[in-house]
This record gives structure tokens, C-alpha cells and sequence, in this order.
């Protein structure tokens, strides 16, 4: 293995060494613990001290053989040993003479070894000589960098003549690497020596210098908090000279803010403000705009979330128990929570619940925050007519504030709240903005991951917020705000539905606001019907809670009197709550010439209306009456032209109507009045007046008619249908494409009313008018036709019907 000149061959005691190498000529503390380390340690003392010190090449191996140490190792003298507590031992050792094993020759009770001394090769001069000046500038470095050596030493070091020698003591002291130190162990070439050995000192240097850098830093930033703290403590001792608290807004801000959890980007605009607002002179203008925004910054939720709960079977419950009926809104919303559960996102559009006021939407809002457990916040939206309202005013104004958008998240507390827009067909535009405009943002799932508000000056994340919207009139909604959002149709309450909901809900909640019991006060099933038709006329249910209030502090007043049990009836009803304010328009009780009954919509459900038509002398004109918009009176003269165009089959001559006047009227002429659907009714009160046929009473109408008699379908099905039952009325005319609509009606109503779908006018007329006046023309005369009009559908070339 060598063949370097050979010196000494010799038997000695084996020391393995466990993580640790011992160069020649170094001096070296070690500690032995094993059996036979300790063994050959008693054996070499008592012989003349010498032993052979080996490293081992696995340092885990407990129980290691001959084959597990390496070959070259160093004869050392034992100096000293000190015995320690139990049985291991501490030496003092030096580092002789380089050896490798020629064979071992005992193994128990320790190990032994014939060994062979290694004499010194000695390199190229130059080189040698070149590599010792670029290990002494290193070492010289390493020693400053780790202050081990002083200058009187590391000279001592310098002196050594013998490159080899100076190679040794130089990594002595500066390699700490054990298999570095094993390879230069190995090397008996003085040249390959010092060369390993600048190349570890090169790079030992460099993580010096990184180590030198991390320590300067800290040391600078250590000292930076000590002063820092030193500073804040000589204020609070001043302060509390001064008998002024003891921590600042500046440090009660800094607190908070290190309690609170945020993205690096909002910590770093709080720390600027709040060194900003510490800088500024007591009573400065801008103090409190800082400090609101710095309170603004602590208080919003930026990684703060509530955990999800949904449970399907619980927000079923949650919706039937606190709203009755609705069950095709219920199923929607069961849906979109069955999305929101799989996807942990809500799912599809913003959903926008569209219906009457009073009929309970912000309410199954708050039941599906309370399903899932998040919390709930609601905004009105009514009346908004600034921008700035949801966006905020910029920070470069006196007294500007957040938008409602970021003030509903700072008051929700957590990133992902049930947010509730309210009202939003209520927003308004002028010259100050189009908040409108500004909700498109809001309500767009691209865009409000990063929401911005001009107070904030920062993006915001509105994406985990469940966002939801009600409305009362589509119509009025932004067109591209509608849009984004997916309409949800939230019906007015039937007579039944207002009854079971009186019952469950209303009547116990007053009866627990005014104190009463419930076996003091009992209403039956009639009078609480009597009391809904005669006392309200709503499509929710606002107004018959207030009435039941009336009810309960009359009630409250004869308990608190000393009666036990208040009985209703008709005539305490009455002084309760004084005469009905309300009556329902009964059916007619006989034909009459040009008077119909027609049906209508409005917010607080259907309605029966009487269109009345009578007919002066004049010169063909036409009025109409009763407060009525525009779109309704195009409806009236629509019909006027259908009936000049057919006037001679209903036994009038295009002559004798040009000498007349029409005038129609709609009674309750304070109540403003308009759409399409009365079309039909208009038609027939028109030609009933001028044809002197009476129409019959029996009968309701609805329907939108064009120039050429077909009758177009309506909206409101349900509503004006179950309108015409409560006044007594069974036969109702709808247009033949709202036949699909009568599906919505309740069974229980839609068996007591019988439809007939028309897809003409003539069929409207021929039903309603009790009896068809016989035709005045000749037979063969063709019939009058207004400018530009083809015959009517359904008819022949002579005017006759087929």
C-alpha cells in the first residue's frame, strides 16, 4: 500500500476513535467509555505509554471489528489519564508519527496491532513555497474571523521549517471536518498536502465570511431592539412622570397589529402608517384620518374564516320551520348550498330573490347564514345614489370613509360572511356616480378576488364571501347587474299560507312581546281569515303582524284588568280593531252592457278590477280614465281600432262609430294603473258598449291583444287567478301560451277555476258577450278593414265567421 522508506515496526495497543482524528504532532483530549478501549489504554500505560490511535469508520457502530477502523492512523504518546465517574477514562495525548496496520494481531481483551511508521515525502520547493504563502494568508484570515489563535501562536506555527509539519499544525487548528482530517492523515506528499489544505481553508473561509455577514446583521438588528427598547422605556418612565399612560396609541396599534393575522403587503402599509401617525404633532388635521384607516387596517378580516357546517338535512329543517310554503325557493337554495358543500365555493351566479315586500327574502337569507354557520350581514341598498357609498371616498378628503362593501366585511369579522345586498333595484344614479356600476365588481366572481376600495387603497379578497341580493321589481334592476346575477321568484303568500304562517309564527311572537299566554287569548282558524281579508291587503305579511299586534295589546289591556281568558268574536273584533278597512270586490250580479271584469297585478298580489265603457255622441274618439300609464292606454286604443276594423259583425257600420264617442274608465281612479294585460277586457268592454250587448258577469279576463285580434300571454297567472276566485268568479279567460303557468297554482285552487285559453280575440268575444248581435252588411259585402290591414285570421274573404 506504501512504499515510502520504512522507520519503525512495532506492536502496539489499538485505540479507536469514534468522530475524531489525531494529526501528527497535535496535542488532543479524548474520552473512552468501551471495554476494550479501555483495556488497551491500561495496557499502553503500563507499558512505556504508546499506543496506536485510529479512527473508525462508522461512528453508530457500538461493537466495531478490525476491518470497521481505517489502516492509516497515528502513534501517539498518552500523556495523562484521569479516571471519571464509573468506568471511563480522559486522556491527554500527542500525535507522534504517522503508521499504518501491517496486520492485527489480537483482538480480546483488546485490540492489537503490528504497525509501520511512514516517513515524510517532501514536494517541489517552488510549489511548496508558493502553496505555504496562500496558507498563511488564509489561516491568518480564518484566525481573525474565529479569534482561536492569537498572534503569538499562530507565529509559532509560521516558524515551522517542515512544510509537512507546518501543514499539520495548521490543520490542526483550522480543519474540523473528520474526513477531511483523515485525508490529510493519508497524505504523506507535503506538496498534496498543503494543496488539500488551502483548498479547505478557501472554503471554510467562504462560510465564514456568509456566518461573519448573518452575525453582523443580527448583532446590528440585536442592537437596533435594544436601543429601540432602551428609547420606549425612557418615554413610558417620562410619560408616567408626566402622569400620562404608560403605552401610546403608536404602541398600542403596533401591538394589535403583531396579535393579528395578515398578508406581508397590508403589514407593511400598517407599519409605514402607524410610524406615520407616531411622526405627527399632537392635534394635526390628519391624525384622524390616519387613525381611522390604521383601525380600519386592524379591524377588517384578511385571513380570519369561519369553518363551514353545511348539513343539508339541517338547512331543510331550518327553512320549513321558519318559513311556510315557497318549496320551489327552498329546493333553489338547497342546491346552491349542495354546490357550495362539494366545491367549498358558492356556486353558479349571484342569486337575487325577487318578490313583493313583507314575503320573508331577507329572512331566508339569515336562515341560510345560520345553516351553514357563517355569519350574516345585511346592507340596504335603498336610496344610494353616490359611488362613493360602495366604493369609499379617497383618503385626500376630510372626513372620507370605506365603502358599505368593506364596512360589511369589517363588521362580518371573517372573509367568508353570507353578505345580503338589499334592495338593490332601489339604487339610484346622478351626477355623482353610478353606484350601479360600481356593485358590477362586487358581483362578478372574476373580478372581487381583488375588490378595490378607494379608502382602503389596497385589494381586497371577496371571492369566500357568500353574496346574495333581493329585489321587489326586476324592471328597475342595472341591465348588466342583472346579468350577473340569477333570478329567484319569491311569490306572494295565498290566504292559506298567510293563515298558517299567522298561526305559527306571528301570533306567537306577539303574544311573548306583550306578555300573554297562550290560553288567554285563542283565535280560530275563521276569524284569523276574517281578519286577513278584512284588515290587510298585502302579498307578505308585514301588515297582519301589526294588526295582530293591535290585537294583543287590546287583549293585554282586559288581562291586565283581571280577565283570564279573552274570547273573540265578530263584535269585539270589530272594537278591537274598528270597522274592515278592506273588501273584496264580489262577482257581479248581472250582465251589463259595457261593463267586464278584468284582472290584474300588483305588489301586494291580485286584484279584480271592473273596466266600465259607455258611448256618447261625437265624432269617434276616444278617452280613457282612471289614472292609467301609457302602456295600458295603447291598450285602449289597440282596442278601439280592433272594434272599428270589425264593426260590421258585431251589427254596427264603420259610419255610425265615427259619429260616436268612447270613453272608458277603470274605478279606483287614485290608484295608478298600467301594463298590457287588459287588452282583452278593454276590447270587450268597447264592443259591448257599442254593440249594446251585455257581458256577462260569471267571467274574468287578462290578456294583451294586438291590431290583428291574437291575445299575447301575460305574467301574474297565479296571482290574478286566485284574485278572480276570492271574488266569487270560477271561469277565467287566459291566453293559450299561459296555459303552462296555471301549473303554479295550488291544487286546491286550481280545481275550483275553470280556464279556457284563447288564442284569438273573436273566441274572447264570442265567450263573453252574453249574445252576438246578427251582421247589417250584405252578405257578399266585404268587411271594412283598417289602412294596410288583411283579413283576420280564421275568417273567409266575406267577413262571416267560419
Amino acid at each position: 500500500m506504501y512504499h515510502e522508506v520504512i522507520l519503525l515496526i512495532r506492536t502496539l495497543p489499538v485505540i479507536p476513535l469514534r468522530g475524531m482524528v489525531v494529526l501528527h504532532g497535535e496535542i488532543m483530549h479524548c474520552d473512552a467509555g468501551r471495554k476494550k478501549t479501555l483495556a488497551a489504554i491500561q495496557a499502553a500505560a503500563a507499558a512505556d505509554g504508546v499506543a496506536f490511535f485510529c479512527a473508525q469508520r462508522d461512528s453508530r457502530n457500538e461493537e466495531p471489528d478490525s476491518h470497521d477502523f481505517y489502516e492509516t492512523g497515528t502513534v501517539c504518546q498518552i500523556r495523562q489519564v484521569f479516571r471519571l465517574k464509573g468506568e471511563g477514562m480522559h486522556m491527554l495525548v500527542s500525535g507522534v508519527v504517522r503508521a499504518y496496520v501491517r496486520a492485527y494481531t489480537n483482538k480480546d481483551p483488546y485490540f492489537e496491532a503490528t504497525v509501520c511508521d511512514i516517513a515524510e515525502i517532501p514536494g517541489d520547493a517552488a510549489a511548496c513555497i508558493a502553496l505555504r504563502r496562500r496558507v498563511q494568508q488564509y489561516f491568518a484570515e480564518y484566525a481573525k474571523l474565529t479569534n482561536k489563535l492569537t498572534n503569538n501562536q499562530r507565529s509559532v506555527l509560521n516558524d515551522n521549517e517542515d512544510d509537512g509539519g507546518y501543514a499539520d499544525g495548521v490543520a490542526a487548528v483550522a480543519v474540523e471536518d473528520f474526513v477531511t482530517r483523515q485525508a490529510i492523515l493519508e497524505e504523506t506528499n507535503a506538496e498534496k498536502r498543503l494543496l488539500l489544505l488551502t483548498e479547505t481553508l478557501y472554503k471554510e473561509l467562504q462560510v465564514l465570511r456568509v456566518d461573519q455577514e448573518i452575525s453582523q446583521k443580527l448583532r446590528e438588528e440585536i442592537e437596533k431592539n435594544q436601543k429601540e427598547h432602551y428609547l420606549r422605556e425612557k418615554v413610558r418612565v417620562i410619560r408616567r412622570e408626566l402622569g400620562e399612560t404608560d403605552e401610546n396609541e403608536a404602541d398600542h396599534f403596533r401591538r394589535r397589529m403583531e396579535e393579528k393575522d395578515m398578508p406581508g403587503e397590508v403589514r407593511e402599509r400598517l407599519r409605514k402608517e402607524i410610524a406615520r401617525l407616531s411622526m405627527l404633532p399632537s392635534g394635526s388635521h390628519e391624525s384622524p384620518m390616519a387613525r381611522g384607516y390604521i383601525e380600519l387596517l386592524l379591524d377588517l378580516p384578511w385571513l380570519e374564516e369561519t369553518k363551514d357546517s353545511i348539513d343539508l338535512k339541517k338547512a331543510r329543517r331550518l327553512l320549513d320551520k321558519n318559513h311556510y310554503g315557497m318549496q320551489k325557493v327552498k329546493e333553489r337554495i338547497i342546491e346552491y348550498l349542495a354546490v357550495q358543500k362539494l366545491t367549498g365555493k358558492p356556486g353558479g351566479q349571484i342569486l337575487c330573490l325577487v318578490g313583493p315586500p313583507g314575503v320573508g327574502k331577507t329572512s331566508i337569507v339569515a336562515s341560510i347564514a345560520e345553516s351553514m354557520g357563517r355569519k350574516f350581514v345585511r346592507m340596504s341598498l335603498g336610496g344610494i345614489r353616490d359611488e362613493a357609498e360602495i366604493r369609499g371616498h379617497r383618503r385626500t378628503y376630510i372626513g372620507a370613509m370605506p365603502g358599505r362593501v368593506i364596512s360589511a366585511m369589517r363588521q362580518a369579522g371573517a372573509i367568508n360572511p353570507v353578505l345580503l345586498f338589499d334592495e338593490i333595484d332601489k339604487l339610484a344614479s346622478d351626477i355623482r356616480g353610478d353606484p350601479a356600476s360600481a356593485m358590477l365588481e362586487v358581483l362578478d366572481s372574476a373580478q372581487n378576488f381583488a375588490f378595490q376600495d378607494h379608502f382602503l387603497e389596497l385589494p381586497y379578497d371577496l371571492s369566500k364571501a357568500m353574496i346574495l341580493t333581493t329585489a321587489n321589481d326586476i324592471n328597475t334592476i342595472h341591465r348588466p347587474l342583472l346579468d350577473r346575477m340569477e333570478m329567484i321568484n319569491v311569490q306572494s303568500y295565498l290566504a292559506e299560507e298567510k293563515l298558517q304562517i299567522a298561526k305559527r309564527h306571528l301570533l306567537p311572537r306577539q303574544l311573548g312581546l306583550h306578555g300573554i299566554e297562550k290560553t288567554n287569548l285563542r283565535i280560530t282558524d275563521g276569524q284569523m281569515a276574517n281578519i286577513i281579508h278584512g284588515y290587510t291587503r298585502e302579498a307578505g305579511v308585514r301588515e297582519l303582524e301589526r294588526v295582530l299586534a293591535a290585537l294583543c295589546r287590546k287583549a293585554a289591556c282586559e288581562v291586565a284588568g283581571g280577565h283570564t281568558r279573552v274570547a273573540l268574536n265578530a263584535h269585539n273584533i270589530t272594537g278591537f280593531l274598528g270597522q274592515p278597512r278592506y273588501r273584496e270586490d264580489g262577482m257581479r250580479k248581472q250582465n251589463e252592457v259595457g261593463v267586464v271584469t278584468g284582472l290584474a297585478y300588483t305588489p301586494m298580489g291580485g286584484e279584480t278590477i271592473s273596466i266600465e265603457a259607455s258611448v256618447v255622441p261625437g265624432n269617434g274618439s276616444i278617452q280613457l280614465t282612471g289614472q292609467l300609464g301609457e302602456v295600458m292606454q295603447e291598450s285602449g286604443r289597440a282596442a278601439m281600432t280592433y272594434a272599428r276594423a270589425h264593426a260590421r259583425e258585431w251589427g254596427l257600420s264603420p259610419d255610425e262609430i265615427s259619429t260616436l264617442d268612447v270613453h272608458v274608465h277603470v274605478p279606483k281612479g287614485a290608484v295608478p294603473k298600467d301594463g298590457p294585460s287588459a287588452g282583452v277586457a278593454m276590447a270587450a268592454a268597447i264592443i259591448s258598449a257599442l254593440s249594446g250587448t251585455p257581458a256577462r258577469a260569471d267571467i274574468a279576463m287578462t290578456g294583451e291583444i294586438t291590431l290583428r285580434g291574437r291575445v299575447l300571454p301575460i305574467g301574474g297567472v297565479r296571482e290574478k287567478s286566485l284574485a278572480a276566485l276570492r271574488a266569487g268568479i270560477t271561469r277565467v279567460l287566459l291566453p293559450a301560451d299561459n296555459k303552462k303557468d296555471t301549473e303554479e297554482i295550488p291544487n286546491s285552487a286550481r280545481g275550483s277555476i275553470d280556464f279556457l285559453f284563447l288564442d284569438s280575440l273573436d273566441e274572447a268575444l264570442s265567450i263573453i258577450l252574453a249574445q252576438k248581435p246578427q251582421k247589417t252588411a250584405r252578405e257578399d259585402e266585404a268587411p271594412y278593414l283598417a289602412a294596410g290591414q288583411a283579413f283576420v285570421p280564421g275568417y273567409p274573404a266575406n267577413g262571416l265567421p267560419l
